[in-house]
């Protein structure tokens, strides 16, 4: 596809197989479009890398991380797990959520903390909130350790965040939907991949090998999760579609 951004005309016309299609460059179709390559071009020049939160660097779109917090808020978890931890970030960022609403904790996954990394986290104000745990997060001992963390009847939302090939976040699915209580989700992040196939930074296969893939397959075999894009909570706007790395991520345990 071809996009012409007209500054002058105030269109932007969409050159297709079928044929050119002229929106108004004020109009939400010409947002969806520019915003579909503005997330793409922002990929390639990894802007999400240019954020911390509370001191820790978080590798997140930032409207992906409202988003989360309208689910947190919603959802009301007493933990919230995580798998990759990376530079802590979004560890930090949910730990500073449950302070904010005086309920929850987090556990965060990785198969290698580095120990900078675990030493900046360990020495955080909000590590009260956090618990760290070393392995692969498809080994059944470091699924065993999870699930040893999670008392009886506590609320659990769990994002997916590692590895993101399609085989191990179908793994995870299986391994960590049955901490996610009725309500609440498990996200598979990143589903961007597939977005971005092909561009610089990519990998071969991407176009099928990726998380929103995942997320797919695993809910069209368990019918007692629903793969829901959750609504708006309050939009007196007029775009209605979301600007996110997570397409096709949230999973709802509807039973």
């Amino acid at each position: 596809m071809r996009l012409i951004i007209d500054t002058d005309a105030r269109t932007v016309t969409e050159q297709t197989a079928n044929g050119p299609h002229d929106h108004p460059l004020d109009s939400p179709e010409a947002f969806r479009l520019i915003t579909e390559h503005w997330l793409t071009v922002g990929w390639t020049q990894k802007y999400t890398y240019g954020f911390t939160w509370l001191g820790r660097p978080i590798i997140q779109l930032p409207e992906d991380m409202i988003r989360i917090q309208e689910i947190i808020h919603r959802v009301q978890p007493d933990v919230i797990l995580e798998t990759g931890v990376a530079h802590g970030g979004s560890l930090v960022y949910y730990a500073s959520l449950c302070k904010a609403t005086d309920r929850g904790r987090v556990i965060g996954v990785d198969i290698e903390i580095r120990p900078h990394n675990r030493t900046a986290i360990e020495a955080h104000p909000l590590t009260g909130y956090i618990t760290l745990v070393e392995g692969s997060s498809t080994a059944p001992e470091t699924v065993d350790r999870v699930r040893s963390l999670i008392r009886p009847g506590e609320r659990v939302l769990v994002l997916l965040d590692s590895n993101h090939t399609k085989a191990h976040v179908r793994a995870e699915l299986d391994l960590y939907a049955g901490f996610v209580s009725p309500g609440s989700y498990i996200v598979a992040t990143d589903g961007i991949m597939s977005l971005v196939a092909g561009r610089p930074g990519s990998k071969p296969g991407w176009e099928w090998d990726n998380p929103s893939e995942a997320a797919r397959e695993f809910a069209t075999a368990n019918p007692h999760f629903s793969l829901e894009e959750p609504g708006f909570l309050f939009n007196e706007g007029k775009i209605t579609q979301h600007v996110t790395h997570w397409p096709s991520a949230y999973l709802r345990r509807v039973a």
